[in-house]
């Protein structure tokens, strides 16, 4: 029999616990934590789902488990409590007394038979009881940031935006995990050819209704596939897809792609281009690992002679190219990344108004110092994967309003043409499932050059 510290429940209790007190990334905790444990895949989906699930739905069940509890308890025992809550009401692969049993003897291997009793009467409880009703909330911002768990200072500039029944269904979308998506990266291969072969090996997999590329998968990994090892496929989120096709790329463009890592959005340039007719795409990042990130990955699908990997902060782009240098330039903007809040929950918790403050600084200074490498009649794409208008229209409005040679064309999106507002496209997570995106195309007046 397995130690009780090895099993995926202890070790998410550990992972979490990390989380909170320690502020990391549950990415980066729960990828250690899988490498280092030889689990089986049902062991391994368990854990990354109690992470996740618990990280997603994190203010409702701390609300429940306060409401069962008489006293304050210890910061890992409630954490222990939310993960078999999660389990109890939201999964039904594992029967309760199992949940219970584990839960009971993570408390006593981690504290001891006094809290073990404890845990086992909470969770009893639940059993007999169930959730608490959240209609005892009166306060609607309140009620609604415990029920979809969203921060309520977050939850209230949403309602701005969508007003509260729009919030409550983007909460709600958040809660759903996160599909897998795949890019059809080899031109022989049609997408209709690729999902057969990919349902050949057992992925679950569709055509996707927002990129003519994309490949979704509803079971299975995109990664042991053999498209994927052959570089025929690679994996990016469908609503990212939409950012090299916008600007309209032609064989002998010099692209640069100035916030480029991990590369994605870099190899799908590259695509478009033919090095033989001097078509190149230089793609920056500041930090040096991440540039071996672009590096890799352009090797693995065979890019490497398209794409030029530098180490360099975008903000500095001035002061290494020439002016007019590019015909097509991306700005792919660090931001607080909103957008990705189903697939890393742990960001709806971490971000802070001072964000909204010091993000759209940094945009704008990618912008300015990018905007005069591009030709006349040259197109650049500001793109980010947040949703709110601080870091996407308003960082656009502004530099629009201080170049005047710029001018705002209609993105190029045909698939999801129907969310494109004022000729912004902005795609929330819970308008076609994917990640939340944002992609405003900009165009250099021909005269700029004269």
């Amino acid at each position: 029999m397995k130690k009780i510290e090895n099993t995926p429940r202890y070790q998410a209790v550990e992972t979490l616990m990390r989380v909170e007190t320690q502020h990391s990334y549950a990415n980066l905790l729960l990828n250690d934590t899988l490498n280092s444990h030889g689990w089986s895949a049902a062991d391994r989906g368990l854990f990354t789902e109690l992470v996740y699930g618990t990280i997603a739905r994190q203010l409702t069940l701390s609300y429940a488990v306060d409401t069962f509890l008489a006293k304050k308890a210890a910061p890992w025992v409630k954490i222990l409590l939310e993960t078999a809550f999660f389990q109890m009401v939201y999964l039904d692969k594992v029967p309760d007394h199992a949940i219970i049993n584990e839960s009971v003897e993570i408390a006593k291997v981690r504290g001891h038979a006094g809290i073990a009793k404890l845990v086992n009467a909470v969770l009893r409880n639940l059993q007999r009881r169930g959730m608490p009703d959240f209609s005892a909330i009166s306060d609607p911002l309140e009620h609604l940031s415990i029920e979809v768990s969203l921060p309520k200072a977050l939850a209230a500039r949403l309602v701005e935006l969508r007003g509260l029944e729009g919030t409550k269904k983007l909460g709600e979308s958040l809660l759903v995990p996160a599909r897998s998506s795949a890019r059809l990266c080899d031109p022989q291969l049609t997408v209709d050819q690729a999902v057969d072969l990919l349902n050949e090996e057992g992925i679950k997999a569709e055509e996707s209704r927002v990129s003519p590329v994309g490949i979704i998968a509803r079971r299975g990994a995109f990664a042991k596939t053999r498209l994927f090892r052959e570089g025929k496929i690679t994996i990016q989120d469908e609503s990212s897809m939409l950012v090299a096709p916008a600007l309209q790329v032609e064989p002998s463009h010099h692209v640069l792609d100035a916030c480029a890592a991990p590369g994605g959005k870099t190899t799908h340039i590259a695509q478009y281009l033919d090095a033989d007719k001097g078509g190149k795409v230089t793609a920056l990042d500041i930090h040096a690992k991440k540039v071996e990130l672009i590096r890799e990955n352009a090797a693995r699908l065979h890019e490497t002679a398209r794409i030029e990997a530098i180490c360099l902060d975008a903000r500095q782009a001035a002061e290494k190219f020439a002016p007019a240098s590019f015909d097509r330039i991306l700005v792919d903007a660090p931001c607080s990344g909103l957008g990705l809040m189903r697939r890393k929950p742990d960001i709806k918790y971490q971000k802070t108004p001072a964000d909204f403050v010091k993000l759209p600084k940094i945009q704008r200074e990618i912008l300015e110092s990018v905007c005069a490498l591009l030709k006349s009649s040259g197109i650049m794409i500001y793109s980010t994967c947040t949703i709110l208008p601080e870091e996407n229209q308003e960082v656009v409005r502004g530099f629009l309003a201080d170049h005047p040679e710029f001018v705002q064309i209609p993105p190029d999106v045909p698939l999801v043409k129907k969310f494109v507002k004022d000729g912004f496209l902005t795609l929330f997570p819970d308008d076609m499932g994917t990640d939340g995106f944002f992609i405003s195309c900009l165009q250099k007046r021909e005269k700029a050059n004269r």
